[in-house]
């Protein structure tokens, strides 16, 4: 309490109440490759495709799936993303990575100085050395998601085979197949001037899939499965699948994009690699990142405060009020909000043991909405005059 010492009137600022979580961003890409020029391992924040171009160049033979990978994340919806370039002679491990502590890390390991990635993306690099790393990045941070690419030449049981290799069992992957052509922009050097020139070649799907997560993200929600969605940029698949095709590899979670007649090339499948049927769509666990990371910054304050009913009250009364949110944007089930979340912090959450030794423990649970997988409609012949029973 201040101190006073003369009379008179005195205005107080307190507060009371909740306070307000906000919710973090969920498409910010992280990209690693090799590229025709720039800063080595030193991630750059990148904002368009000139800026890429200014920072990195473009596609070359010795750099060839960076450069289409950012292009196509622009060209299909993505805002920013963190590039780290590795050497052009590069193995499976600067991919990698080594983690040599705060501002000594290499490869994929200097994303985990970078909090606001939410997507991580090794375009073309199919390994599996490589795609477990990735994996284990966004299990061991618990805030971002992989898209993981299939082998250039793979065919329906090299792709199968894959996926078996980078399973995670809590849902933070998803891997693509096949590739597309696409065009590329490229320079040409004629008469001692450079011009830029496009061509068309197969490109891996990674970063345009995380350009279409950036676009449902912002149009409907990370709630919302980014999949029925056309593919900008795709001109022709490597590997045409068919319905049957997509049967077999569908539940095996591995994600097709197909061409249809008259509505283009697109992504249609929303399963991650898990190996828990909790965790097999993308969307839910893209969600839960989205939920844990924004309650987790949006309490910062709670730390250190009184750990009594007066705290416990207001940190309920703030994820409450978040879920609340979240459930009018569409992103969990139920008619209301008591099917759709519940929050408990309170002694039935804490012992006296927790309390003492300074912990604060509080209970949430949602119920996620799940994408229309398998759309069905029973139609029957009717005569009339009665009702019909299922």
């Amino acid at each position: 309490m201040p101190e006073y010492l003369a009379p008179g009137v005195y205005v107080e600022e307190i507060e009371i109440g909740a306070k307000p979580i906000e919710g973090v961003s969920t498409s910010t890409a992280g990209f690693v490759g090799m590229a025709e020029k720039g800063p080595i391992d030193k991630p750059v924040l990148i904002t368009s495709w000139g800026q890429f171009v200014e920072t990195f160049g473009r596609y070359t033979s010795e750099s060839p799936y960076l450069a289409p990978a950012v292009f196509g994340f622009f060209t299909n919806g993505g805002s920013r993303c963190f590039v780290v370039r590795v050497k052009n002679e590069a193995q499976d491990g600067d991919y990698v990575g080594a983690d040599n502590g705060p501002g000594n890390r290499t490869g994929l390991q200097a994303f985990k100085e970078i909090d606001e990635i939410n997507i991580v993306c090794v375009p073309g690099v199919t390994s599996e050395v490589v795609q477990q790393a990735m994996i284990t990045h966004c299990e061991g941070l618990k805030d971002r998601f992989c898209i993981l690419d299939p082998e250039r030449e793979a065919d329906l049981d090299a792709v199968q085979a894959q996926k078996e290799k980078v399973v995670s069992e809590r849902g933070y992957a998803a891997l693509y197949f096949p590739w597309f052509k696409a065009a590329i922009e490229t320079t040409e050097t004629q008469n001692n001037t450079t011009k830029v020139k496009l061509i068309q070649d197969y490109v891996p799907p990674s970063g345009y899939v995380a350009g279409i997560y950036a676009r449902t993200d912002m149009e409907r929600g990370v709630h919302k499965a980014p999949a029925n969605e056309i593919i900008r940029g795709a001109l022709e698949l490597k590997v045409s699948l068919t319905k049957g095709e997509q049967e077999i590899l569908n539940p095996k979670g591995i994600n097709c994009l197909r061409a249809f007649p008259g509505r283009g090339i697109r992504v249609w499948g929303a399963r991650t690699t898990a190996s828990d049927a909790l965790w097999k769509y993308v969307n839910v666990r893209r969600l839960f990142l989205y939920l844990e990371e924004s309650i987790e910054e949006g309490t910062q304050w709670v730390v250190f405060e009184p750990n009594d009913e007066k705290l416990w009250a207001r940190v309920k009364q703030s994820i409450t009020e978040f879920l609340y949110r979240v459930w009018k944007d569409g992103a969990l089930m139920g008619t209301t909000p008591e099917e759709a979340f519940f929050v408990k912090c309170d002694r039935t959450t804490m012992t006296q043991d927790d309390i003492d030794n300074g912990r604060l423990i509080c209970l949430i649970g949602v119920a996620p909405v799940k994408p229309a997988e398998f759309v069905i409609f029973r139609i029957a012949q009717w005569t009339g005059g009665s009702e019909i029973s299922e």
